[in-house]
């Protein structure tokens, strides 16, 4: 919006001029996004405590973490807010790059909002339906996938197609089909990822803000055709914008922190989970750098993995040598991992602050592969 409304005043005042810079607006949006964390994030909690909206935890999960039932939770319209707005303030509203991005994070936010809602205000401990939540994420990436598909976001690649770390100018073009099919599992992927991690106070929030950071890096180089020139990668102009759109990300998931660090004061529920897997996603299939989404959110998928493997053994075992010898030989003590560490005896805040460590790891490791190639 101020890009619409200032930059064409810079004929008169040079000042404005800076408005053009996508660094200048992915800056500003990274401190709106925090600020109006701190004015909206009180707002949103008293209101859920007024309303008795607090966490449900389950009996079957780590002991320690029955103290937190009763913490308010959907702290997610907190991070939605505080993405949504700033993107929308400081990036080009004539870009589809941000507006597919913001439209994934609310359709996604949304389907977590109803699980949310289901389970602390209806009282229904499942949420909503499984089956319910999978049909939502499913039908968003079959939309996506054939949108991309009929609109192509640039003319200069193949609509189906994405591209592979490691290696300059290499495309890997799939039939529309299988590429509807593989857009959306990684949307859904993605999105249930997150939900999965976010298990302990502040871990998804900070896991977050890395990821979206490194994702803004890439979105900056990829719009910039000397950058991709010279780091040989794909040239796809206006996704630059995109750096906005997670700056905006990475400032909300930071001033949701501010809140949700350890003892956390809110929780951001299936609302703010899965509509930032959502993002991310969205966002990775958007620069067709699907597979660098494995290298970024490398916590997000040992997490995923974790349980995964924990659910496939154990029911191996179960149906081989019974039920109690595979609930006493599991691969994990506890998934998702986070889990697991605690089990171990590693306080919630180790746990966390190491996860930080190894998800900054992984953020360079993708930031490594624009010149490794």
């Amino acid at each position: 919006m101020l890009y619409h409304l200032l930059t064409p005043l810079s004929s008169e005042f040079f000042g404005f001029n800076v408005f053009n810079y996508i660094s200048f607006r992915a800056a500003g949006a990274t401190v709106t996004a925090i600020l109006l964390a701190f004015v909206v994030g009180p707002i949103v909690i008293r209101q859920l405590r007024e309303k008795g909206i607090g966490q449900i935890v389950r009996p079957d999960g780590p002991s320690s973490h029955q103290s937190k039932r009763g913490t308010p939770t959907m702290g997610g319209i907190i991070l939605l807010i505080c993405t949504i707005v700033p993107t929308l303030l400081w990036a080009r509203l004539d870009s589809r790059y941000v507006l597919v991005a913001a439209v994934a994070t609310l359709w996604m936010g949304s389907i977590g909002f109803v699980d949310d809602y289901l389970k602390v205000v209806q009282g229904k401990s499942r949420g909503l339906v499984a089956r319910h939540k999978l049909a939502g994420q499913v039908t968003f990436g079959i939309a996506l996938g054939s949108y991309l598909l009929l609109w192509p976001m640039s003319h200069e690649l193949p609509a189906p197609s994405t591209t592979l770390p490691f290696f300059k100018y290499v495309l890997v073009v799939m039939a529309p089909l299988a590429y509807i099919a593989f857009v959306t599992f990684v949307v859904t992927g993605s999105s249930n990822s997150v939900n999965l991690t976010d298990g302990l106070d502040g871990l998804a929030a900070g896991l977050t803000m890395i990821a979206a950071a490194a994702f803004a890096v890439f979105a900056y180089i990829f719009g910039r055709f000397d950058y991709s020139d010279y780091l040989l990668v794909y040239h796809l102009p206006g996704s630059g914008e995109l750096a906005i759109f997670c700056a905006s990300l990475m400032g909300a998931a930071l001033g949701f922190l501010w809140y949700n660090a350890h003892p956390s004061e809110i929780f951001m529920g299936d609302t703010g989970s899965l509509a930032i897997g959502g993002a991310f996603g969205t966002v990775a299939i958007l620069l067709k750098s699907e597979f660098l989404l494995l290298l970024i959110g490398g916590v997000f998928v040992a997490e995923v993995v974790s349980v995964i493997v924990q659910t496939t053994v154990f029911r191996w075992r179960k149906a081989r040598r019974g039920r109690e010898y595979a609930r006493q030989h599991r691969v994990f003590r506890m998934a998702p991992l986070h889990h697991h560490f605690e089990q171990l005896g590693w306080p919630e805040s180790k746990v966390v602050t190491r996860f930080y460590i190894i998800a900054v790891m992984c953020a360079l490791m993708a930031l490594a592969t624009l010149k490794i190639r």
